[in-house]
């Protein structure tokens, strides 16, 4: 191994090495079948995929460039930038099933309102919703589409999560320009509230201060104004 080789070995790839549960094989297993054309040119030796999975999860977690994982990893900076979007895509495909499943029942429903309500004091809360604008360089020939109010370019991640800030609903790829409301109107998730796609748990009656009131109404209008 290239760290072994020079003797210098991150931290993140020990703990990787050492983590050796069926969970991890299989996400080895799958970047090693979706990076095969991505080894290091310099280097006759193939990389291997407990590497490009620790040189990614450093990336993912630190948001360290790839010039700065080029010198802590020793791995060319050309082969980095094509296994961290694959091996991205392999965590993804792994872990996609468990940690967003395609359909949740009512009984889902009722057990993430009954965390909110555990865990945050709020009732009746099936999911909390909001949108992140993530840095870009500008597209060519974008105009302002991706410009945003905070004056960078940007697209935006819109997610619905559950009381421990889970994903159960995520859509990325919005202009930076457009509103929070604008994205949801337009969004796959709007049409699904509204005919009952989602098997939202029916009505019921709670003690309601105004405390709550207010937080709901807030959010009501966040979402649903022209102009939020």
């Amino acid at each position: 191994m290239v760290g072994r080789a020079l003797g210098i070995i991150p931290h993140d790839l020990l703990r990787v090495e050492n983590a050796v549960s069926p969970r991890t094989e299989h996400v080895t297993t799958v970047i090693i079948t979706m990076t095969r054309k991505c080894n290091d040119p310099v280097s006759s030796e193939p990389l291997e995929p407990g590497l490009k999975l620790a040189v990614t999860l450093r990336h993912l977690a630190t948001g360290s460039t790839y010039a700065d994982l080029m010198y802590a990893f020793r791995v060319a900076r050309n082969s980095i930038s094509l296994f961290v979007p694959k091996v991205c895509e392999a965590i993804y495909l792994a872990y996609k099933d468990e940690v967003m499943p395609d359909e949740i029942t009512t009984e889902d429903w009722m057990r993430i309102a009954s965390d909110f309500e555990r865990i945050w004091n709020l009732p009746h809360a099936c999911g909390a919703l909001d949108g992140k604008h993530i840095r870009i360089r500008k597209p060519p020939n974008s105009g302002s589409l991706f410009f945003n109010y905070k004056h960078f370019f940007s697209t935006v991640m819109m997610a619905l999560v559950d009381a421990d800030y889970k994903f159960i609903w995520l859509s990325v790829g919005s202009y930076g320009s457009a509103s929070d409301s604008q994205i949801f109107r337009d969004s796959e998730l709007r049409p699904m509230l509204e005919d009952g796609t989602l098997d939202l748990p029916p009505p019921s009656l709670f003690q309601m201060v105004k405390q709550i009131f207010l937080i709901f109404l807030l959010a009501m209008t966040h979402f649903l104004s022209d102009h939020g």
